[in-house]
């Protein structure tokens, strides 16, 4: 095929999309219980037995799956490419074993980290924590490859944190200038990240030098170039490479691509034309700080200077963005977290961007890392994505006293996937000066998936910082939140960006609707809505070549969820 994307021929493909549409249009679908055999959330359903309707859009999108114009290709979102049933690694540690004791008063973080680290040296394994209230005076560091921290499940053992990061670490101001608290979208209380990168972070924190959080260290420049790359298109899964003598299958590698000096490289993110060529990029010192864009993937085939990757191309490689394959630091991979609620102590919730750490858990430069029934509880902030990678969230819960980030996902993480996930109401009402965002996606992110979820409040926050190709699909939403970020961050959305079959129950419109705000958008099977509270303008002038379908419906759009219709393809 053209697009480079091997071993699905066209007529196959178009088979098998035709073979979804028809069970979607009599109501199947695949679910996550389908793929991992475990329950799952129920999306509410209207108009039983009613056939739903099939839009145009799905019809054009299985035509030209990795180069559609709105919708972007996600159905590899997630560790290992999606996979359902993550890896029951063997047994290698019991935390009692190393000192842990269910009594919630003893201080139990020592010895789950002693047992943690005793399976990163083992290389790799299973630590469990059995039933029982286990209390943490620090963090629970994870940072070794191929380490698991199982509980017994999130109904019957939990951590309890007694502590934020503020206390456990120091202040983390922001490398922005001004007086916030980065401990407002980074860190968490169970924090998986390489040991050696979790170092030069918490060691720079402590000396003030507020770094760079991403795949090149602190200050971006701990990457060394393996091979230049010839010009491709987006949704190419081979590239043509210079040199493919340090390239190999199975390795890890960051595709780079630095801007030029005017900024065509945002502007294809954005999806081009006079809109983007006519704003104004210079003064978004922000955002162009978050260049150049790094999407890490693993290498499958290399066949002379052939090379082919995991996933389709994000985007077009062009030979004026200087376009190669790097080194990154050492990733975290083939780790998780299961079966167990992280509940921090109750505090009321910080003022706006002064959060102090209460974080929940956080995947920092993982790659083929997940969580799965995890509640996390009285937190600042819930479940964190930063430069993080090919990772999927499955089955977690933000709930308690309110959060300011339920989940947050930045600094160039790509190709996530979070689903069957719950964001619950507040218990207590919010303290004047407080904000509640909700699934933020902002940075340069890319590719992320958030699929079947229920949310009680918050928002789609999409948080400036030019976001592109992200789909929120089959989630049922009460639109209570508001989005966040900087001016000298940029756009709210880039191109191609997917709302499908969203359920809006209080009919706000705000980041629902968005073929008024976002570029090469797709809005399809989404309730009727009306714009009060928050509501904002497009960055871009012109034609935004958004498109809406099934608009006024509810449940009714067929494929009912984007991401495992993709899947099925």
């Amino acid at each position: 095929m053209g697009n480079g994307y091997v071993g699905i021929s066209r007529r196959g493909l178009l088979g098998s999309a035709i073979a979804v549409a028809t069970v979607a249009v009599t109501g199947g679908t695949a679910t996550a219980a389908s793929r991992s055999g475990k329950p799952t959330t129920a999306a509410p359903q209207s108009g039983s037995g009613s056939p739903g309707q099939v839009p145009a859009l799905w019809r054009e999108f299985t035509r030209t799956p990795f180069t559609h114009p709105q919708i972007p290709y996600i159905g590899l979102a997630g560790y290992r490419a999606g996979t359902a049933r993550f890896p029951r690694r063997r047994v290698v540690a019991d935390v009692r074993d190393y000192g842990a004791v269910a009594d919630g008063v003893t201080d139990s973080a020592p010895a789950i980290n002693r047992a943690v680290a005793a399976a990163g040296r083992a290389g790799g394994g299973t630590v469990l924590i059995p039933p029982g209230t286990f209390r943490i005076d620090d963090l629970i560091r994870i940072g070794y490859s191929n380490v698991v921290l199982r509980g017994a499940g999130s109904d019957v053992t939990k951590l309890y944190a007694a502590k934020n990061l503020t206390e456990l670490i120091g202040v983390y101001g922001s490398r922005y200038g001004g007086d916030k608290s980065s401990w407002s979208w980074a860190g968490g209380l169970v924090w998986l990240c390489p040991t050696d990168r979790f170092t030069t972070l918490t060691t720079a924190i402590k000396a003030k030098a507020w770094p760079f959080e991403g795949w090149t260290g602190n200050k971006r420049d701990e990457w060394e170039t393996l091979t230049t790359l010839a010009p491709a298109r987006q949704g190419a899964r081979s590239v043509r490479v210079a040199d493919a003598g340090k390239l190999k299958p199975g390795q890890l590698v960051l595709l780079r691509l630095a801007d030029d000096a005017d900024h065509t490289l945002l502007e294809h993110m954005s999806g081009g034309g006079p809109g983007t060529e006519a704003y104004v990029w210079d003064d978004k010192t922000k955002l162009t700080s978050y260049v150049p864009y790094e999407w890490p993937v693993r290498i499958t085939r290399v066949q002379g200077k052939k090379v082919t990757l995991e996933r389709p191309l994000p985007l077009d490689i062009r030979s004026e963005w200087d376009p190669r394959l790097t080194t990154l630091v050492e990733p975290l991979t083939g780790s998780g977290v299961e079966g167990l609620t992280l509940e921090a102590v109750e505090t009321p919730q910080s003022l706006h961007l002064l959060d102090k750490g209460y974080n929940g858990v956080t995947f920092q430069c993982a790659y083929d890392c997940w969580a799965d029934d995890v509640v996390v509880r009285h937190v600042d902030n819930g479940f964190g994505l930063v430069a993080a990678s090919a990772c999927t969230l499955r089955g977690t819960r933000v709930a308690g006293r309110g959060a300011h980030h339920p989940y947050f996902c930045r600094e160039g993480s790509h190709d996530n996937l979070i689903e069957d996930f719950t964001v619950e109401q507040r218990t207590v009402p919010a303290p004047a000066g407080t904000q509640l965002h909700g699934i933020n996606v902002e940075g340069l992110s890319s590719y992320n998936v958030w699929s079947r979820g229920d949310m009680k409040m918050g928002t789609f926050d999409s948080h400036r910082g030019l976001p592109f190709a992200n789909v929120r699909t089959d989630i049922t939403i009460d639109n209570t939140g508001q989005h966040g970020g900087d001016y000298s961050a940029g756009p709210l959305f880039g191109a191609r960006f997917t709302h499908w079959n969203v359920r809006v129950t209080n009919s706000r419109a705000g980041l629902m609707k968005i073929d008024g705000l976002a570029p090469y958008s797709a809005t399809v099977g989404i309730n009727e809505v009306t714009e009060f509270g928050q509501i904002d303008v497009p960055d871009f002038t012109g034609d935004l070549h958004a498109r809406v379908e099934l608009y006024g419906t509810t449940d009714v759009v067929r494929p009912r969820n984007l991401y495992e219709a993709q899947r099925d393809l």
